[in-house]
């Protein structure tokens, strides 16, 4: 497809060859000549430096901010968030298509128990076991040596919408897929949402619990642990051999250090840089402050009277009482 009738689509301005020929969208970091990406958020400038993008749909305020700075073929727009939901819908694959029935491959000495449904295009490893009940979406990749409990989700939509001028949202298709690599448990009732490009990734050796949201665009690093009812947003990059506790939140587009380890019911709301921290609290902090800081919690409603206890004494000494 060429970028002006792309443009023609998205109602686009063109910056550079209107012929130039895309065939499929990619993530900004990953896209090279046959791709097209977005740019619609500040924090994402700096992979203008690597992407190889063959084109980029870009917002006008951002682009007003980088013109003449970078040599690529750009679709400015209005919004380029909104505008990217309808490129991809232009090249959607067809994953619920019922015309032909699914075509998945299936590894040496794995076992499917009753009621798993298997999607087109997925690929399951050697010695796996997948109980009952379990949904694995189209064009998902699952290793060797893995453990898939009753009603698991692997390659769900991951929750995009764009919001439109009128206040209502727009469904943003979600192109991607969910990779769970060897030896790696998931949880009964775990979801697994694909990316929107590119893939959701589940490094060797990850142990993850009942009833865990994993967002799209997530990746989690080889032999992580994460206990139940713990939510991961959009495009978090958890680090190696976390050990993360139950009912834990983690903010979209942060990356965790690697042999983090964060207590119960905290929430990751920025990235954690350095190696080995131990977390808690909300929003999560070292573990030793969280402690200190909720012995002083426990205290408020009497270090309250003491400070009004003092005012009082203050405002006595000041009328001479």
């Amino acid at each position: 497809m060429t970028l002006k009738e792309i443009a023609d689509k998205i109602h686009g301005k063109i910056v550079g060859d209107e012929f130039h020929n895309v065939i499929f969208p990619a993530k900004i970091e990953e896209a090279n000549q046959d791709n097209i990406t977005f740019l619609s958020n500040e924090k994402y400038i700096p992979f203008l430096n690597q992407t190889q993008a063959g084109a980029i749909v870009i917002s006008d305020n951002l682009y007003l901010s980088l013109s003449g700075k970078y040599n690529f073929n750009w679709l400015v727009v209005d919004d380029a968030y909104s505008a990217f939901s309808i490129v991809l819908s232009l090249f959607q694959l067809q994953h619920n298509d019922t015309s032909t029935a699914p075509n998945y491959t299936i590894g040496f000495n794995t076992k499917i128990y009753p009621n798993v449904y298997i999607g087109d295009k997925v690929s399951l490893g050697n010695n796996c076991i997948i109980y009952p009940n379990v949904t694995i979406y189209n064009d998902c990749i699952i290793g060797n040596n893995c453990i898939l409990h009753s009603g698991a989700v692997i390659g769900s939509d991951g929750f995009g919408f764009a919001p439109d001028k009128d206040g209502t949202f727009k469904k943003i298709p979600q192109l991607g897929n969910v990779i769970i690599e060897d030896d790696c448990e998931i949880g009964a009732n775990t979801c697994i949402d694909r990316a929107t490009l590119g893939s959701t990734i589940i490094r060797k050796g990850v142990k993850l619990d009942n009833l865990i949201q994993v967002a799209h665009n997530v990746e989690i690093g080889e032999h992580t642990v994460i206990a139940a009812q713990t939510g991961i947003s959009g495009s978090t990059k958890i680090g190696h051999h976390n050990m993360i506790g139950g009912q834990v939140g983690f903010v979209g587009h942060i990356a965790v250090a690697p042999f983090t380890k964060i207590n119960a019911q905290s929430a990751v709301a920025q990235h954690v840089k350095k190696e080995g921290l131990v977390l808690s609290g909300t929003p999560a902090i070292d573990i030793k402050q969280h402690f200190k800081a909720t012995v002083v919690y426990k205290h408020l409603p009497e270090l309250e009277q003491r400070i009004r206890d003092l005012e009082q004494a203050l405002n006595n000494l000041r009328n001479g009482a």
